[in-house]
């Protein structure tokens, strides 16, 4: 964002940036799949006209890209990607996913089922870092165990997922996490014990009601199941939760976890030390489209920026701006409002980011809380689409049996999630960072 002031707003030079979010809007409308198009190539779509449009030399456009390309926390995105994705990998690879799921099954009475699955989608997507990995994991469960019991398969539905984006929202490997904090400039520990504050009442209100809601629930012959599971496969989530709340740098957390993880694997037999580098490799390349995504969309943000794209946005956003708590209302309406538009809320974060970081500094706020409200809010908005992968996915498992407002009606925490967030930006006493 550097010289920024010096730039003269312009609605035109954010042509590029709607090609590319209209491009991916348009092509997942038309194929009623928001993942048909992969979203670097829109990204590229916008370069593409941004190169058209913009009057400068090819060169200097080729110079702009690129700066704005290997920007550091850009860079820096990208390797913490790298390594999460990794993580995700080796972990998977040992069966540490399943032996979540049973361990916490096994522990949980029939009453407390809807209590339980919100806490396992919790724990698992903390733990993995994404949402959509939780709902998958958890929703064949989910449903099976509904058609075996009397358990409400809608409140079910909402607790998986209420818990899975509580999860995502909270975890440090989680690509909304990584982009949040890099944006803001401020350290994965701070941001989460942030995060906690605002999210965990929430949490318990919700906690409270489920736990309300499994009352009248008869135990019956599911309590015979018996589940398989190994309490060891769960510790390398644990250590990297434990790091992560230390304050140890998070590259030496998920690589530290990372290591922990294939000696765990290599030890149980499920890899050899040659197979756990293929693994961790295709970790990586489970990454390869968020990593290109943050790359090019780092770019294209620069020729924008270059041309009063970025500082258009920020001029009409200052004139609803009185104060500090009307700034971070108007970073958590910024990411909502993208969220909408492209079902996707680590693009959300990433394109909202460089504004919110400059209405961060001007309004002298305080990084981790503005970290915080633009993750809470794209997870919020991103929870609730009816055109979200994780309401898609959890509609599909269903398989009919309930629909969008059974879903929505019943996912308790990112309603009240909402409602506290809102009244923590208004009534917070503010400090400056």
């Amino acid at each position: 964002m550097a010289h920024q002031k010096e730039r003269i707003p312009k609605f035109s030079a954010l042509i590029p940036l709607f090609v590319f979010v209209f491009t991916f809007l348009g092509v997942g409308i038309y194929q009623n799949d928001f993942y048909a198009l992969p979203a670097p190539i829109a990204v590229i779509a916008g370069i593409i006209v941004a190169f058209v449009l913009f009057r400068q030399s090819i060169d200097s456009k080729i110079k702009t890209l690129l700066k704005g390309c290997g920007d550091d926390k850009i860079l820096t995105m990208c390797l913490i990607y790298l390594l999460a994705g990794a993580f995700a990998a080796i972990t998977n690879e040992t069966g540490s996913v399943a032996a979540i799921v049973n361990l916490g099954l096994d522990y949980i009475a029939l009453q407390y089922i809807y209590v339980g699955i919100f806490m396992i989608a919790s724990f698992l997507s903390v733990s993995t870092g994404t949402s959509v990995g939780a709902i998958v994991a958890l929703a064949p469960i989910v449903v099976g165990f509904a058609d075996k019991s009397n358990a409400d398969l809608a409140i079910l539905c909402g607790a998986l997922l209420g818990g899975s984006m509580f999860g995502d929202n909270l975890s440090v490997i989680s690509d909304t996490t990584i982009a949040a904090t890099q944006s803001l400039g401020c350290k994965m520990s701070d941001k989460f014990k942030q995060n906690i504050k605002i999210a965990v009442p929430a949490a318990l209100f919700t906690i409270a009601i489920l736990v309300f809601q499994g009352l009248g629930l008869k135990t019956d012959e599911t309590a015979t199941a018996i589940y398989s599971y190994s309490v060891l496969k769960i510790a390398p989530y644990v250590l990297v939760i434990i790091l992560s709340i230390v304050g140890v740098n998070v590259f030496a957390t998920l690589l530290v976890g990372t290591i922990f993880a294939v000696l765990l694997g290599i030890f149980d037999g499920d890899f050899t030390l040659i197979a756990s580098t293929k693994i961790a490799y295709g970790g990586f390349t489970n990454m390869t489209e968020i990593f290109l995504l943050s790359l090019l969309t780092g770019g294209l943000a620069a020729l924008v920026e270059k041309n009063g794209g970025i500082n258009f946005i920020l001029v009409h956003i200052k004139k609803l701006i009185k104060n500090k708590k009307t700034a971070q209302l108007g970073i958590a309406g910024l990411v909502s409002t993208i969220n909408m538009a492209i079902a996707n809320n680590t693009v959300s974060i990433i394109i909202a980011g460089p504004i919110a970081k400059t209405i961060n500094d001007e309004y002298g706020l305080d990084s981790k809380k503005t970290a915080s409200i633009l993750d809470i809010f794209a997870c919020i908005i991103q929870g609730l689409l009816p055109y979200g992968a994780q309401v898609l996915m959890i509609l599909s498992f269903s398989k009919g049996k309930i629909d969008y407002l059974d879903l929505v009606s019943n996912t308790w925490y990112l309603l009240l999630l909402f409602l506290y967030t809102v009244a923590f930006v208004s009534f917070n006493p503010m400090r400056k960072a």
